[in-house]
């Protein structure tokens, strides 16, 4: 049931459309700064209030749009992309579409393995033809499948999805996605340090255990949290990130950690000796 018209969600969500107004065909002739005047203020109304979807479900697609730069998107090109058929690693996207958010009954029944397929085999076909970058190509990595679901989740449209997929990539976090997922493996690297500083106790004790970023955060950096359900609470963080930068996932990540810091502390992680030396010898020694 919406919330009642008089109510905060209600009035955020007139907000929004206010300055969403002004994004309208009229903006031509706003100047820059009038437009970054009202992005600023799109930000603030996000870190605020939050994107009031429950009242206004178009908020949400029109607001990333706008926070990606997404203005011009042609069915033209992406059909073409999708009349190629299979890309040249349309094996190794099958074999991770199929679980993708395989648990949220909200998504599959929304977001189909075929439109994800699609959409990904887009995306190789049109960085295959496009060589502007002679030092980041593109094409399917380990997590793409995870990063495109919020858009198709979240886009009316699967051509909307692709466009605002393949921005998000190139331009936001284009090293997450290359071969060697060198950004990740930084951000990883950077989790920790920022870990130190901010709770050097809770960093300690995780060390103490063999427990860097690398082990118990690579998901959640790799994805940029979208592994994690619940997906309504994904995409709150995601309208965060959109607004602010996806770099800020790594202190997001520190946060979920200090919100379980009692739990994680109070954890001995230590395993019985006996149960250890079984777990040694259980590859090569015959059981009696």
């Amino acid at each position: 049931m919406p919330p009642p018209t008089d109510s905060p969600a209600a009035a955020a969500a007139h907000s929004f459309n206010k300055i969403l107004d002004k994004y309208r065909s009229a903006s031509r002739a706003r100047s820059a700064a009038d437009m970054e005047e009202a992005t600023k203020k799109l930000r603030r109304l996000i870190l605020v209030d939050g994107i009031p979807s429950d009242v206004d479900p178009t908020l949400r697609p029109r607001i990333w749009k706008i926070l990606l730069r997404v203005r011009d998107v042609s069915s033209e090109a992406f059909l073409e992309y999708v009349g190629r058929g299979p890309c040249e690693v349309r094996e190794k996207i099958r074999n991770d579409t199929f679980r993708t958010l395989a648990t949220d009954r909200g998504f599959k029944e929304r977001v189909s393995e075929d439109m994800l397929v699609r959409l990904l085999d887009a995306f190789v076909w049109r960085n295959h033809d496009r060589q502007e970058n002679d030092q980041l190509g593109f094409t399917y990595v380990q997590g793409m499948n995870v990063l495109a679901a919020p858009f198709l989740y979240t886009m009316p449209s699967e051509l909307e999805a692709f466009y605002c997929f393949a921005k998000f990539i190139e331009e936001s976090c284009p090293l997450y996605v290359q071969p060697t997922l060198e950004g990740v493996h930084y951000g990883l690297k950077l989790l920790d340090r920022c870990l130190k500083i901010v709770d050097p106790e809770l960093y300690a004790h995780l060390r103490s255990k063999n427990l860097s970023a690398e082990i118990y955060a690579f998901p959640s950096v790799l994805t940029l949290c979208a592994c994690t359900p619940p997906l309504d609470q994904v995409l709150q963080l995601w309208d965060f990130l959109l607004a602010f930068g996806v770099h800020l996932n790594v202190l997001c990540v520190i946060a979920q950690l200090l919100l379980m810091r009692d739990e994680v502390m109070n954890s001995p992680r230590d395993l019985p000796t006996d149960l250890y030396e079984e777990l040694v010898r259980h590859p090569y020694a015959i059981r009696e």
